[in-house]
């Protein structure tokens, strides 16, 4: 027992004193370890101690020269400007030197300016007392006084000045005429020349041809019921008579007759001609019509470049298509204004693309929807105004037939172009019974005047030329009778373009030699 007790304690005491010496070599092996540790850290402080100071030197180095840098830089710009300073200081010293020897000249000028002008004073006063005793002595000679004298001569040269001022008036004037007129030849001529056009004839009567007489039976259908109700529908006279393969379109409206012809073709084709496949051909073919109408307007506007024109103008200016005026296609008419008036304006330097919009647009008042007892100018006009167009277009439009006041360059273009395009050889139709009475209603017109002798009316009623008695009329009269001639014909006759009065004054000295 004892030993156990003993072994128990010498065991107890073996550990304790195992742990007290264990716990000693840890806590010798951590404080060396703790050392090495501490001692490495200190070495990298110190390393990164050095980096850092290093890097402070570089950086201050570099500010130091950056600093040093801007320095320099300032101070040579400031050198500069003080050199600058110093010339521009020098500059003015000079100026300043050479201000005040010309302000010394001009002093000594000046002062000489001064003594001459009292002798000019003084030597004026005596000229001025010799002036008035030579008056006095003129005025004791010629029994004159001197303003007497002064308004005879006044009068004189007034009447000297004004006829040579008349005679210098004249010869301006008749200069100026005759420029503007060979400028103005000049300018239509070439205009002419660069506008080429077609012109075709055009009536009021179209001609549906057909294949065989056969079919103008099946045309007039049972007792003309469908002849009758395609005449009701287009509102077109179908003439069927004895013409070999020929049906005749009577009407005077070119839209009507257009729907009349298509129609028959379109039935003609189909074989089924009754009044309800009529009815329903003609309402197709209205619509066609329209649409081709609307169609000719947009591809004219696009031809000749006129952009951002109302949809009810391009539909009247399609419509012109089928409008003819004396024979002539209202379109190319209108189509050829336009471009006539587009060249003349370049030519004056004016706006191309206003005179050209003008010169399609100045008929439109000839194709109205609704019949109107207005002149085709004013409608045009009031149509034009309504669809938002310029007023320079709107009034070149409205007085290109003279019915409003020009108040605009295009106006006259206009107005000249359309007599243009009219007076083209062929470009119009005239009945030959009213061309044969203008003819004569010119030469009576001209036999009303007293000292008439003949009168003749050549180039087609477009030259009037008035032979007229040498006894009985003098030249300063028959240029009266040549003035109120062509007013009298401007206002009591209606004719294309212009006419021309020439009155004829001559004086013969005849003798045989027997």
């Amino acid at each position: 027992m004892d030993i156990v007790v003993l072994c128990i304690i010498i065991g107890v005491v073996a550990l304790f004193a195992g742990g007290l010496i264990t716990s000693t070599f840890l806590r010798k092996s951590v404080e060396k370890k703790s050392e090495n540790i501490l001692r490495e850290a200190q070495d990298k402080a110190e390393v990164i101690k050095k980096d850092k100071i290093l890097q402070a030197k570089e950086k201050f180095l570099q500010l130091k020269s950056e600093h040093e840098r801007i320095i320099n830089e300032k101070n040579y710009i400031i050198q500069k400007s003080e050199n600058r300073l110093k010339q521009k200081e020098a500059t003015i010293s000079q100026k300043m030197e050479e201000f005040q020897r010309k302000q010394n000249e001009i002093n000594t000028i000046k002062s000489n300016l001064t003594n001459q002008l009292e002798i000019i004073n003084k030597k004026q006063i005596d000229l001025e007392k010799a002036y008035n005793r030579q008056v006095e002595q003129l005025e004791e000679i010629s029994s004159f006084s001197a303003s007497e004298a002064k308004s005879q001569l006044i009068e004189t040269l007034k009447d000297e000045a004004k006829s040579e001022a008349a005679i210098y008036v004249r010869e301006i004037v008749e200069e100026a005429k005759l420029s503007a007129n060979t400028e103005a030849k000049k300018l239509v001529i070439e205009t002419i020349q660069r506008t080429a056009a077609e012109h075709t004839i055009e009536n009021s009567v179209s001609v549906f041809n057909i294949e065989n007489d056969e079919i103008k039976g099946r045309i007039i259908g049972r007792e003309g019921r469908n002849i009758r109700t395609l005449e009701a529908l287009t509102g077109i006279e179908i003439i069927i008579d004895d013409s070999p393969e020929a049906i005749l379109l009577s009407g005077f409206d070119p839209i009507r007759r257009e729907i009349a012809k298509l129609s028959l073709h379109k039935l003609v084709t189909d074989g089924r001609i009754h009044p309800a496949r009529i009815e329903e051909i003609v309402a197709k073919t209205k619509k066609q019509i329209e649409q081709e109408i609307i169609d000719v307007g947009k591809r004219t506007a696009i031809d000749l470049g006129i952009h951002n024109m109302h949809h009810e103008l391009i539909r009247m200016i399609g419509k012109m298509k089928y409008r003819s005026s004396y024979g002539q296609n209202l379109l190319q008419h209108s189509r050829e204004v336009a471009n006539l008036c587009s060249t003349m304006a370049a030519e004056l330097g004016l706006n191309t693309k206003n005179a050209k919009r003008a010169g399609l647009l100045h008929d439109i008042g000839k194709v109205p929807d609704n019949e109107s007892e207005l002149p085709h100018a004013i409608l045009g006009m009031k149509q034009a105004e309504k669809f938002k167009e310029k007023p320079e277009i709107c009034n070149a439009i409205g007085a290109h037939h003279d019915e409003i006041e020009m108040n605009s360059l295009i106006a006259p273009i206009v107005q000249i172009c359309d007599a243009i395009s009219g007076a083209r050889p062929g470009a119009r139709r005239e009945v030959v019974e009213s061309y044969i009475q203008r003819l004569n209603k010119l030469e009576e017109l001209a036999l009303t005047y007293p000292g008439v002798v003949k009168t003749y009316a050549i180039q087609a009623g477009r030259e009037l030329r008035v032979i007229v008695g040498a006894d009985k009329v003098s030249d300063s009269e028959a240029n009266k009778i040549s003035y109120d001639l062509s007013r009298k014909i401007q206002d009591e006759m209606t004719y294309p373009g212009q006419v021309k009065i020439t009155v004829i004054r001559e004086t013969r000295a005849i003798s045989y030699a027997k």
